[in-house]
């Protein structure tokens, strides 16, 4: 699919810190519970790292305490877009940036948290950058 951003490689990782473009350009993972916001609480929206897209707001964070920043719900639901995973011998959802296609996490349904939406968006810390509210 195209995307609204579309760079070459090369400039994603002049771009990018190496981590960075592991997570977002390569959908790796970062490590659990190593993140930058995997327990930040402050109000704010959370962007994608790679182009600044806002995806998140910090009114749908929770604690999931699975080692990732949880969201129940994007900013808005074109924000992201949802692809099918079949890596690592598993079905999962992927959660990408529909701006620019980068890698955020994964989306699970059903577990049970106590959310208006019973989703968890486990989304990479490394993929956001948080911008506070404004006092």
């Amino acid at each position: 699919m195209p995307y609204e951003i579309d760079k070459p490689d090369e400039q994603w990782r002049a771009e990018l810190t190496p981590a960075e473009y592991q997570v977002l350009r390569q959908a790796g993972t970062e490590p659990a519970f190593a993140g930058e916001y995997t327990d930040t609480k402050t109000a704010g929206v959370y962007s994608c790292r790679a182009c600044g897209a806002e995806l998140f707001r910090s009114d749908t964070k929770f604690e999931s305490h699975c080692g990732w920043p949880s969201f129940y719900d994007p900013k808005d639901s074109a924000a992201v877009e949802l692809i099918e995973d079949r890596s690592h011998g598993m079905v999962r959802t992927e959660v990408r940036c529909a701006k620019c296609g980068s890698h955020l996490g994964h989306v699970f349904a059903g577990e049970g948290y106590p959310t208006p939406t019973d989703q968890r968006y486990c989304i990479n810390s490394i993929s956001l950058r948080l911008a506070p509210d404004e006092a």
